[in-house]
């Protein structure tokens, strides 16, 4: 690990790099990055640094939006084919035929997204402002389609008093997560409190103390009077609250919340990465800028 460290450490410096790796990736990946966090927050990372090249660690979205947000630098992830199904459960047609179908409607877009389903769409949120974009950014007439995820949806919608159009999308990780492997951790770790993100099912949401984004989770864990927390979100996440809160216990809800995905970004291709300059992430010139508005009318409400 040491030589792998130095080896990055060099590959780095020559090309004027920075690691950035998601907080559902493997241990030895968010080890070895300059930053982690959740995909917005890496976004805005790449936009402050003065690096040339970015290495995102994460899934294709998530580099397509370091890019959006910073074109004039050179973005690469370390296996293009580190996607998302929720991402892939719907296509830019698809949302112009929602639109078309729904005359005025405003479109309300996850960021966790393609980029050209952002192009199509009037505002992204994430996991963390959805609440505070929804009821901010829209008139009380607006008639909102919300994409692609229907939980993170249903949630937000069940929080506020006006009607949404769901889209049937969802993250298979999330809904691997059940209630009874909330209620099974609740029998073995009674003092636990339960932290779920809003991509988790109803049924799961309802079980918890606080329904947090990721970086909802890191912030909250580091205040909380409670020293034990169920952590129902992709299990990696409890690497990486450890970390950052020896002093504190953490428990995945399930052992089966594991993103494939995310699990496809290694040390060995970080490092192949580095040292070719592949994959390179492009977003076509011209859904770019629109895909940029729309992340910029959220970045107001940003938490």
């Amino acid at each position: 690990m040491d030589s792998v460290r130095t080896k990055l450490r060099e590959l780095k410096k020559k090309h004027n790099a920075v690691i950035l790796a998601h907080n559902y990736q493997l241990p030895e990946i968010q080890d070895v990055a300059d930053f982690g966090g959740d995909s917005l927050g890496l976004s805005l990372e790449a936009a402050k640094t003065t690096a040339d090249l970015i290495v995102f660690c994460g899934v294709y979205f998530m580099a397509e939006t370091a890019k959006i947000l910073s074109p004039e630098k050179t973005v690469i992830i370390p296996d293009k084919h580190a996607g998302c199904p929720m991402a892939n459960m719907i296509t830019a047609a698809q949302v112009r035929e929602l639109k078309q179908r729904h005359p005025g409607a405003k479109v309300l877009c996850y960021v966790n997204s393609a980029a050209a389903v952002k192009a199509e769409s009037d505002v992204c949120c994430t996991s963390a402002n959805a609440l505070a974009v929804a009821r901010n950014a829209f008139s009380e007439q607006d008639e909102i389609i919300f994409i692609p995820d229907q939980y993170l949806a249903k949630y937000t919608a069940s929080q506020l008093a006006r009607k949404f159009i769901f889209w049937k999308g969802y993250c298979p990780t999330h809904a691997r997560i059940l209630p009874e492997h909330i209620q099974a951790q609740q029998r073995a770790h009674p003092d636990a409190e339960v932290l779920a993100h809003p991509e988790c099912t109803p049924a799961v949401t309802a079980l918890a103390a606080k329904v947090l984004s990721t970086g909802g989770m890191s912030r909250y864990v580091q205040q909380a009077a409670a020293k034990e927390f169920i952590i129902a979100t992709e299990k990696e996440m409890v690497y990486r609250l450890s970390v950052d809160n020896p002093r504190k216990k953490f428990y995945a809800a399930t052992d089966q919340a594991g993103c494939p995905n995310m699990k496809k970004i290694t040390l060995d291709k970080l490092v192949r990465a580095l040292e070719t300059g592949r994959e390179e992430v492009i977003v076509p010139a011209e859904i770019l800028p629109k895909a940029r508005r729309s992340i910029e009318a959220m970045l107001q409400y940003t938490v």
